[in-house]
């Protein structure tokens, strides 16, 4: 994406030139600002607003929308989507799958973020314009249930999970109460509310022998 951005600078022929904005700051709010009103429903001139920037200057040190929204995709997944690393480095499987549905849910309730995801609210319903943001997230959520479906591999032969217990289902379900709860959150549901559904879904989680005698 920092290649993307790059090259479209080069090509508008403003490498070198000095800004009169500090770029990650814009980057911050821009990342905002999606997560607040989606890829669509944010505007040119939301962005210029918000920024403080004109819309040659948006230009010229983001390429275009379609590239900020990418590069904010990105701040996000590393800054405020962090939590899906640390729960990956958990040491069993429904550790894993616990502390991810509580940091979604600390993510997308929090009284200091827009409510829900970018990755859910960024561009689920969208114009053809929009089509290519659409895929973007879609495939960052594929591969977010790629790296749970690897998670839970290990866990099984490693004896975490039961012989049985189908990794790839395991993630999809996973997947689906975060988004799922970030549709919630983006229509008000509280942190407590989110709490009784991690819960419920941990309720389903499926025991090995180990979790019955804790039981």
């Amino acid at each position: 994406m920092k290649k993307k951005i790059a090259e479209v600078k080069r090509k508008q022929g403003v490498v070198g030139r000095p800004r009169e904005f500090d770029t990650d700051a814009a980057l911050e709010k821009a990342m905002r600002l999606f997560w607040a009103k989606s890829y669509e429903g944010t505007s040119v001139a939301d962005l210029t607003e918000t920024l403080g920037i004109s819309r040659p200057s948006l230009y010229a040190a983001f390429g275009c929308k379609q590239f900020l929204f990418r590069a904010a995709l990105e701040r996000y997944a590393a800054g405020p989507g962090g939590y899906v690393a640390a729960a990956l480095g958990k040491p069993t499987a429904r550790e894993v799958a616990e502390q991810l549905l509580r940091g979604a849910a600390d993510l997308q309730a929090g009284s200091r973020n827009p409510g829900g995801c970018l990755t859910v609210n960024g561009a689920i319903a969208c114009g053809d314009e929009a089509e290519p943001v659409r895929q973007t997230l879609s495939a960052h959520r594929t591969a977010g249930v790629a790296l749970l479906r690897r998670r839970f591999e290990q866990a099984k032969a490693q004896h975490d999970l039961p012989r049985d217990s189908d990794p790839a289902a395991l993630a999809r379900f996973v997947a689906t109460v975060v988004y799922g709860m970030a549709v919630l959150a983006s229509g008000g549901a509280s942190r407590k509310e989110l709490e009784q559904v991690i819960r419920t879904a941990m309720k389903a989680w499926p025991a090995t022998a180990q979790n019955r005698a804790d039981l």
